[in-house]
């Protein structure tokens, strides 16, 4: 028998909490259902960004950085910023110059944080709604910023048309962890909790195993009488 020739399977929205409730041993009936499973949903991916490093979340950004401004305000959907680097000239000449990261106690101890010319180091204050970048020293001039953020994944909507911000592969899991998270709103699903929750975490690391950085590490040991 031949074979459909095709690999787009997907689900939207509403056929994940159909599949869900499903696997609740329930039905999914009322507009309320689809509300409280979609709610559920947003939820979920907030514990995934939670979870460690969502790799389909990596994006890079570049911005200016103006002349005697220290702080730069990344946009709302950022989480945090993983590689952060002043980037010279262009073309053949453009030479990418990392930034290393403070920690706010390294921050904190700078006499002078007026001291202007290149950025060698960067704080981000996780404030809210948006991380705020200080760099020191300030810049001298305009520099251009390059970064890779960590964004949240994109919110589920309301009326269910739409598919997940997720590769096709956190499908498996997606069902799963909404099944589990419906079993604790559903005194009918209650039974399946430890079965459900067990399933979720299962299908958890089989997705974030392949979601992953594969390039090869080295580990070079200490001298001895090291710690």
């Amino acid at each position: 028998m031949a074979t459909s020739g095709t690999s787009a399977f997907n689900l939207d929205i509403t056929e994940i909490a159909e599949e869900a409730f499903e696997r609740c041993g329930l039905q999914l009936r009322t507009g309320y259902d689809l509300k409280t499973a979609t709610r559920s949903l947003n939820l979920l991916t907030i514990e995934w960004a939670n979870r460690g490093i969502n790799f389909w979340t990596v994006e890079q950004v570049s911005t200016t950085l103006t002349a005697d401004t220290p702080t730069l305000t990344l946009p709302t959907d950022t989480i945090d910023i993983i590689e952060h680097w002043i980037r010279t000239g262009s073309g053949q000449t453009q030479n990418d110059l990392q930034l290393e990261r403070f920690s706010v106690s390294q921050y904190s101890s700078i006499p002078n944080k007026n001291t202007t010319g290149r950025p060698v180091n960067i704080y981000i204050d996780k404030q809210q709604p948006a991380p705020v970048v200080h760099f020191w020293p300030t810049p001298d001039k305009n520099y251009a910023f390059v970064y890779q953020k960590l964004r949240r994944i994109e919110d589920v909507g309301h009326d269910g048309e739409y598919t997940m911000d997720a590769p096709f592969r956190f499908l498996p899991c997606m069902v799963a962890g909404l099944a589990y998270q419906l079993s604790m709103k559903y005194p009918q699903a209650a039974p399946r909790m430890a079965d459900l929750k067990g399933e979720y975490e299962f299908q958890w690391d089989l997705a974030q195993s392949e979601d992953r950085d594969r390039s090869s590490v080295r580990f070079v040991p200490g001298g001895y009488g090291s710690v």
